[in-house]
């Protein structure tokens, strides 16, 4: 099973203070663990929401909000993406996590919906669109082509 772990963002993180070398040092041996292990599928670190936006959808209507937002405790600052086995061996690599942010944080853990999960409504042929197109993911490509 696949998991979401969320670095919650915190003030310095949206003012863009960048993490000291002693984080960065531990976060890479962290993530060296992970990837020994065969748990980390993906991680990344994102730029405070000043530089980001959101768009509101409404029926028809799409609204661009650009950032920053307000609520920091609401903002993501980071993120893994792990294959485990269950969610309490997520929870105790979770627990092994240098403390991400210098004052502590929140890491939020949300579990991947896996294709199994969708029932009847996962229809063969959906299922066939979703093979094909992490397929077509997993090939590299041209970023920015939309």
């Amino acid at each position: 099973m696949r998991f979401m772990v969320i670095i919650k963002a915190d003030a310095d993180s949206e003012a863009g203070v960048m993490p000291s070398e002693q984080l960065l040092t531990e976060m890479g041996r962290y993530n060296e663990e992970l990837v020994k292990a065969g748990v980390m599928l993906a991680g990344e670190g994102l730029h405070p929401s000043a530089k980001g936006a959101r768009v509101r959808f409404n029926g028809s209507a799409r609204t661009v909000i650009d950032g920053p937002f307000a609520e920091t405790r609401e903002l993501i600052a980071g993120f893994w993406l792990w294959q485990v086995r269950s969610k309490e061996e997520a929870i105790e690599w979770l627990k092994r996590c240098p403390t991400p942010m210098a004052d502590g944080c929140e890491v939020e853990l949300r579990q991947v919906f896996e294709a199994a999960d969708f029932g009847a409504e996962l229809t063969p042929e959906l299922q066939a669109q979703e093979d094909r197109l992490r397929e077509q993911m997993a090939r590299p490509s041209q970023a920015g082509t939309a």
